[in-house]
């Protein structure tokens, strides 16, 4: 069955997925459904050219566990690379405690040194901070395509962001290529980034 992937991503194509962890998390709980990353990874497998998957997240490194740490362990043994590095914790003006684990910045490097040997980019992300690095990686030849979501309340995609995309692909199109049945609130884990996702978007 034909599906919008189809014509946006080309069998020729050298591509690469650059996830934001907390922001594409976030993103698929205000749309309430949960991401199969196995599904996700077999949908990009047999459409193009992959070239690498990378998974970028902060980790609570004092915790004695961590809710993310088995999806991590999951990934890093089925086909994706990692990017982590410890979350920040901090008290916000109201003393509540918050989680700092901004990736922006490894995802920049990652996108502009992979970017000589690859056609296609996907983000998945929804932060306007990487207007910039989508036109820069444009500016090199590399279409730039950007998976999030107006259909939330409030949107998770920065209009600058959509706007500079070559293509915007809108996550709940998505969700039955790569969706999970539901599960009960309950069951959800806690994604260690979420906290931040409203100062950083």
């Amino acid at each position: 069955m034909a599906h919008l992937l189809d014509d946006l991503v080309y069998p020729e194509d050298r591509t690469a997925l650059f996830i934001d962890g907390a922001n594409l998390y976030s993103a698929a709980r205000a749309l309430q459904f949960d991401i199969d990353y196995k599904k996700l990874l077999g949908e990009f497998r047999v459409r193009t050219r992959l070239i690498r998957a990378i998974y970028y997240t902060a980790l609570l490194e004092d915790q004695d566990f961590s809710p993310i740490r088995p999806l991590v362990d999951w990934l890093d043994y089925n086909g994706y690379a990692l990017s982590t590095k410890p979350a920040k914790e901090y008290q916000d003006a109201n003393g509540r405690r918050r989680i700092k684990g901004d990736m922006d910045v490894e995802i920049a490097v990652d996108m502009m040194e992979l970017s000589s040997s690859l056609d296609h980019a996907i983000l998945f992300s929804g932060d306007g901070d990487f207007r910039a690095l989508a036109a820069a990686v444009q500016r090199r030849g590399v279409r730039v395509s950007v998976v999030s979501t107006v259909r939330s309340n409030p949107p998770m995609i920065a209009d600058e962001l959509r706007r500079q995309a070559d293509v915007f692909i809108d996550l709940t199109d998505l969700i039955s290529l790569i969706g999970r049945p539901p599960r009960a609130p309950a069951d959800r884990p806690r994604h260690d980034g979420d906290r931040e996702q409203d100062e950083d978007r």
